[in-house]
């Protein structure tokens, strides 16, 4: 099995580089790739990608020797796991409200002794049965992490013990629901958001666990100072707006007419 590069980093102490793809192109996760950054974050929760695509952006990133990070949709424990079976390196699954979740999920994706995850090493991750089946479990549990998010406000009471689960590698904080959960919807700066992500470094710290959170080149270095190793920044979404509105900005100082104005 691949040996992560996220996880090589973060057992180092050193942060890690990841970036979201809305397009769900396979292009773009080899530019990404080229370009060498730690891990690339797919979303299934909010993006209707199939399990074939899926299974081509993940591949494309494991031939960059890049991590993969699939954001999972919220549901059966098949959900959990399809993602792992085609070689993604870690999932993050959205909304973790408790103690008691968080163990259901660590159950659910973990092996034998962690948990019960359902066996099959006929897929991409189990080398298609090429891995003996010792070999597989134990890689598997060494290279594989989970992640569950913090963005709401019912997880207050339970960072502490979501944070001590075995099975669960890191807290991600999700600002962006927090902040309407929280009846500040949009403004993710905002005190209440703040504190939160103290608690959640507290909790990590107390539970020798690794955290992260969406930064930009302002608020890396003070969340770095705080603890957090799991950098997310930036998506190809974005990057589009800025490299075709600088074009369509340029050009129409030009006396270039764009539709729609």
């Amino acid at each position: 099995m691949r040996k992560s590069r996220v996880l090589k980093k973060l057992r180092a102490g050193k942060p890690v580089i990841c970036t979201k793809i809305n397009t769900a192109d396979p292009v773009i996760v080899d530019m990404i790739g080229l370009f060498g950054f730690d891990c690339v974050w797919i979303c299934c929760e909010h993006i209707g990608i199939d399990w074939d695509r899926l299974g081509h952006l993940i591949r494309t990133a494991n031939m960059n020797d890049m991590d993969t990070l699939v954001r999972v949709a919220k549901g059966s424990y098949a959900d959990f796991i399809r993602p792992l079976e085609l070689g993604a390196t870690g999932i993050m699954v959205p909304h973790c409200r408790d103690e008691r979740e968080a163990q259901e999920i660590a159950r659910s994706t973990r092996f034998h002794p962690v948990g019960r995850r359902p066996l099959d090493g006929g897929n991409s991750d189990g080398h298609y049965c090429l891995t003996a089946l010792s070999d597989y479990l134990r890689e598997a549990n060494e290279n594989t992490f989970v992640m569950v998010q913090i963005e709401d406000p019912e997880a207050f009471d339970s960072i502490e013990k979501i944070a001590g689960v075995d099975g669960i590698d890191h807290l991600f904080v999700g600002p962006a629901d927090l902040s309407q959960g929280l009846g500040v919807p949009g403004q993710v700066n905002h005190p209440k958001i703040t504190e939160t992500i103290t608690r959640v470094a507290d909790a990590c710290r107390k539970n020798k666990k690794d955290w992260g959170l969406p930064v930009t080149l302002e608020t890396a270095p003070k969340y770095l100072e705080m603890g957090a190793r799991f950098w997310a920044c930036g998506a190809d979404v974005l990057g589009l707006q800025e490299y075709y509105g600088g074009l369509r900005k340029r050009f129409g100082e030009l006396g270039v007419e764009f539709f729609p104005k």
